[in-house]
């Protein structure tokens, strides 16, 4: 398979670096797993030297470990990363909500609408995927519309960690139809521009994804084995 970088005006090694994010959020680089250099390099037809720069920056963000003489894997989050990092990501992400409802645009609040209908497509048709997607660009949004540089670079930084579960908990049963609830209720806190309330449903609803993948965890182990 021959995949080549558009560069669009980046530098090479920006460009693959952009690519092999994308892979790692989208589990096409496994968690857990080695990076084959050799056969990365001969899909997006580029030396090796790029691609290892560009290993560098994944690097620096965490997403990859370098392990001496064996190359670069691919970070795998454990139970004791998400005990930490939701509750983190609950007071962040909290904020952003609290900032968002006093700071957004009536035209802002128009397009986390428009995401919001998405969401209720994607959730009444089941489509795990689809409104994975959404949710993360509604994420996205509130986090701009928070209009906190501060804010917006530590929430941005540690989103990446969250992506590395990619909306797992979205498979529990019932799971989908319990978040695009928490999603109304976010939703309408905000349009509402009711701080206080938007801040406590967007902690609310991290906390909850959460306690999904918990639940998730425990129902996965206690499938029997096949064989």
């Amino acid at each position: 398979m021959v995949d080549p970088i558009p560069l669009h005006g980046t530098s090479m090694h920006d460009g693959v670096a952009a690519r092999l994010r994308d892979m790692v959020f989208e589990c096409e680089l496994q968690a857990g797993k080695f990076i084959d250099e050799v056969a990365l390099a001969a899909r997006f037809q580029i030396s090796r030297t790029p691609l290892r720069e560009a290993l560098k920056v994944l690097a620096a963000e965490g997403l990859v470990e370098a392990m001496p003489r064996r190359g670069h894997r691919v970070v795998e989050m454990t139970d004791a990363d998400a005990e930490q990092l939701f509750p983190v990501m609950a007071l962040l992400e909290g904020r952003c909500a609290h900032e968002a409802a006093l700071r957004a645009s009536d035209d802002a609040m128009l397009h986390l609408q428009r995401l919001h209908d998405q969401l209720e497509r994607s959730a009444a048709a089941h489509d795990l995927d689809g409104y994975y997607r959404i949710n993360h660009e509604f994420h996205s949004a509130v986090q701009s519309l928070a209009a906190n540089r501060w804010l917006d670079r530590v929430s941005a930084d540690l989103r990446r960690f969250m992506r590395l579960w990619r909306g797992r908990q979205l498979k529990l049963p019932g799971r989908i139809e319990a978040s695009i609830q928490e999603h109304r209720d976010l939703l309408a806190a905000i349009l509402a521009r009711d701080p206080a309330r938007a801040e406590q449903a967007m902690q609310n609803h991290l906390m909850a994804q959460s306690r999904a993948l918990k639940s998730l965890q425990r129902l996965e182990s206690d499938q029997p084995t096949q064989g």
